[in-house]
């Protein structure tokens, strides 16, 4: 199993009057904890779309349990629970300063040719550099 953390900080443009985060603002912190995940790995998006494969979202799930501040300092934990084939699914849970579960969430990834113009199974030097942590 793969666990990374990242922490990031609720600026004022993340939230709404209130002073509480926007709905809308979850994915995008669900995707700077995969992204900061894969980089963690050594390996990074641009590497996979250099060569010709893309992750592109086919579904997302988000729950709301409490919700995040202005000026709170979030940690963003990515799991991957199972090797990746053709779908690398992440869940992902985001906790405030205190510890508090905030929200909860799930995203499916394909990987995707290119050059073929269809979905694929998960390049092999990737495979072998995560499968290690399975």
């Amino acid at each position: 199993m793969l666990i990374s953390e990242t922490k990031v900080r609720v600026y004022y443009e993340d939230t709404d009057k209130m002073g509480v985060v926007y709905y809308g603002k979850y994915p995008r912190y669900y995707e700077i904890g995969r992204t900061e995940m894969i980089r963690e790995l050594g390996f990074t998006y641009k590497e996979l779309e250099d060569s010709g494969i893309y992750l592109p979202c086919s579904s997302i799930t988000i729950n709301y349990l409490k919700p995040a501040c202005y000026d709170d300092m979030l940690t963003i934990r990515t799991t991957v629970e199972e090797l990746p084939k053709v779908r690398f699914v992440f869940k992902t849970e985001i906790y405030n300063q205190n510890q508090e579960l905030l929200n909860r969430g799930e995203v499916v990834l394909v990987f995707f040719n290119a050059a073929a113009n269809k979905p694929c199974r998960a390049p092999e030097s990737f495979i072998k550099m995560i499968e290690k942590y399975f």
